[in-house]
């Protein structure tokens, strides 16, 4: 019996040793440095105004991370000055090449983030850019954002008590299902974000034969649940109460007409989640003719309750 017991305890030693020698694993495989200065974007932009001089305070990387034991792509952009950042996970919209990043859109549309102090990480999810797997629009692929305050934890300047997520469009749907599986995330913000996949589909029904139908892994035997699946709507009892969200939507969007975040903004009402919803009268997808107010409210939004830690807005009825 005690030879036996003495075996056990050997194996049992030898489990422990594993498990924790794979939870030490390194979640990033590779780290790349990227030379804005190579891109024509960086010398228009800088020839453009002085304005645009907050470039050479940033640093972008190119990282592959993994996700489910698949090999994901993504992009960091950070300051350049030592010290620890909050984060913000920016969830892109689109799918496969469409709506993917590269080293250009990421100077242009993230370094004015960066600047402000934050470190931003941008997945183009499993199956885009080079990555492992295949893309789900809204399944599996949900996990390569859910997993990202991981990857944060491996990188020096993020401050990873202080995660924010950002999403556009499909963006906004991957937020919305990292949002019901996630307790670390502090501020929301998106824009012109799906949440009712059923809807949009009677406005744009190319969607289903061309992009769902696709991605979604046996989407003609279960097509209503897996759109119910991918569509807050349906779940917004899931949502934490102490996770405020900015709504932003274009009036005049077509590609995802404002009523997905009017509707969803009710139910935020229905179950008391702290949100505000700004509509732009007669803008489009992109929010493109209110371009500079609507990324400054997504920055103030940020810095109130990402930087600054402001108290939570009172959502119990109350006042005269």
């Amino acid at each position: 019996m005690r030879y036996i017991l003495i075996f056990l305890q050997g194996i049992i030693l030898i489990f422990g040793l594993g498990c924790h020698a794979q939870s030490n694993q390194s979640i990033i495989v590779e780290n790349q440095s990227v030379d804005i200065i190579q891109y024509p974007i960086y010398h228009d932009l800088k020839a453009k105004s002085a304005a645009y001089n907050y470039l050479d305070s940033i640093e972008i990387n190119e990282l592959t991370y993994l996700s489910d034991g698949l090999k994901v792509k993504a992009y960091v952009i950070q300051p350049k000055a030592e010290g620890k950042y909050p984060c913000i996970i920016f969830n892109r919209g689109g799918n496969r090449d469409f709506g993917a990043w590269n080293a250009s859109g990421i100077i242009r549309f993230f370094s004015s983030i960066a600047k402000e102090g934050y470190v931003v990480i941008a997945s183009q999810y499993r199956g885009n850019a080079g990555g492992e797997g295949t893309e789900e629009f809204g399944g599996a692929d949900v996990n390569d954002v859910i997993v990202l305050p991981n990857v944060l934890a491996e990188l020096e300047k993020a401050d990873t008590s202080k995660i924010g997520m950002y999403g556009w469009s499909r963006g906004g749907m991957m937020t919305y299902m990292a949002m019901a599986k996630m307790n670390n995330i502090k501020a929301v913000v998106v824009g012109g974000g799906v949440t009712d996949h059923i809807e949009l589909i009677k406005d744009r029904p190319v969607m289903e034969a061309s992009v769902y139908a696709e991605l979604i892994p046996n989407y003609e035997e279960n097509k209503e649940q897996e759109l119910k699946k991918r569509s807050a709507i349906y779940w917004v009892d899931q949502f934490s109460k102490t996770t405020p969200v900015l709504l932003m939507h274009g009036g005049s969007d077509w590609r995802v007409k404002p009523n997905q975040s009017l509707t969803l903004a009710l139910e935020f009402e229905r179950y008391r989640i702290p949100y505000r919803l700004i509509v732009y009268e007669g803008d489009d997808h992109g929010i493109s003719k209110h371009k500079k107010e609507s990324n400054a409210e997504a920055m103030a939004w940020f810095a109130r309750f990402l930087k600054a830690v402001e108290q939570l807005p009172k959502t119990e009825f109350h006042g005269k």
